[in-house]
């Protein structure tokens, strides 16, 4: 008996059980470069999800080894370097330009739309929308170099903005400061917005947040902008332009559960993030092998647009009505980009509105 004749069979009753259970599986011959591309995907995913769980524990493991010492000598060093977030971060570039990244990038793939040139003797605020389950195009588009960003907006450096608390995660903190990720404190953003110290800053902030995540579905465009208006007191106090951002395809990366407003598990995850500052969403999308199931992003286009700036005259101290009066105007230049440009990177444009709580 030859071996195909055993494992014909075998393999028979795996397939039958697989399209029993809808179980779709990635072709044999899918090319060794698509195959990177899945890996890339599915090793950021895990960065975004466990990475600082795996952080801590490494640190745990080398505090309570014959290593102690090396970890007590991080922890003097983290303690005294630890604003460093509010000061510019620590970017490295070999880093941004790793491999990984491209791979990451081509894997939907995500791709940065240039609308207008930006001036590099001044310093920009990026407004971007939508959050998405996980701001996939955000940051592939600004936190590395995979898209050659220093060659779309010569002269212009992108920091991307996160929480603070992720600046205190022992060697996770290094990493994404190497990315060019600084603090998302008023301190931080002063600092990087500041034109007598800086020139060409792009701070990239991702304006919804972790609330927005809680609205990510596909096909759905709802942003949280209304009561959003810290950023607008920021560009005001600094002087920068405001500059619109719409990643054209974010909510339809992931499958999240259904979490209507007044359910039991949209009030689970409100309650959880307004204590922990981080949505608990499960990520559903595909996996390694199959498409059917896991954690890993679905292979679906992510176009980053960039919009025209917006001219802020600098007010250190703005009253309410003048924040309202800027906020209306980027409101509307963010709806006009956002009709101006969807019907090219959109199937169905006509069915789709952008929602703003």
């Amino acid at each position: 008996m030859e071996l195909d004749d055993i494992y014909r069979p075998i393999t028979n009753i795996f397939y039958r059980v697989s399209d029993t259970l809808g179980i779709q599986w990635a072709p044999r011959t899918t090319p060794l470069h698509r195959r990177l591309q899945t890996l890339a995907a599915a090793a950021w995913i895990c960065l975004i999800l466990f990475g600082e769980a795996v952080c801590i524990y490494l640190f745990y493991l080398i505090v309570y080894s014959s290593y102690w010492w090396v970890a007590f000598l991080y922890l003097i060093w983290m303690i005294n370097d630890i604003d460093i977030c509010n000061k510019g971060g620590r970017r490295i570039d070999w880093i941004r330009n790793w491999a990984w990244w491209t791979y990451y990038c081509d894997y939907f793939p995500i791709n940065v739309v240039k609308t207008a040139d930006l001036d590099p003797t001044k310093n920009y605020l990026f407004a971007c929308f939508p959050h998405g389950v996980v701001s996939a195009g955000a940051i592939g588009s600004f936190a590395t170099n995979a898209l050659d960003i220093y060659n779309v907006y010569p002269g212009l450096t992108p920091y991307l903005i996160t929480l603070r608390g992720h600046f205190l995660i022992p060697f996770f903190r290094d990493l994404i400061m190497a990315l060019g990720a600084c603090s998302s404190s008023v301190e931080s953003l002063l600092y990087l917005l500041n034109k007598d110290k800086h020139q060409g800053n792009c701070v990239v902030l991702i304006v919804g947040g972790a609330a927005e995540a809680l609205d990510a579905h596909p096909g759905e465009y709802k942003i949280i902008l209304s009561r959003r208006k810290g950023f607008i007191k920021v560009a005001m106090q600094s002087g920068a332009p405001l500059v619109p951002v719409i990643s054209f395809g974010e909510p339809d990366v992931f499958r999240p559960m259904s979490n209507p407003e007044n359910g039991f598990l949209r009030k689970f995850q409100d309650k959880f993030r307004q204590i922990t500052g981080i949505s608990p969403i499960v990520p559903i999308g595909r996996g390694i092998l199959q498409y059917s199931f896991g954690v890993v992003p679905l292979r679906s286009p992510i176009t980053t647009v960039v919009g025209a700036p917006m001219s802020v005259k600098k007010n250190f101290e703005p009253t309410e009505e003048e924040v309202n009066a800027v906020h209306a105007e980027f409101t509307e230049r963010l709806v006009q980009l956002f009709h101006k440009q969807k019907h090219k990177y959109l199937k169905n444009h006509e069915n789709v509105e952008l929602i703003i709580a």
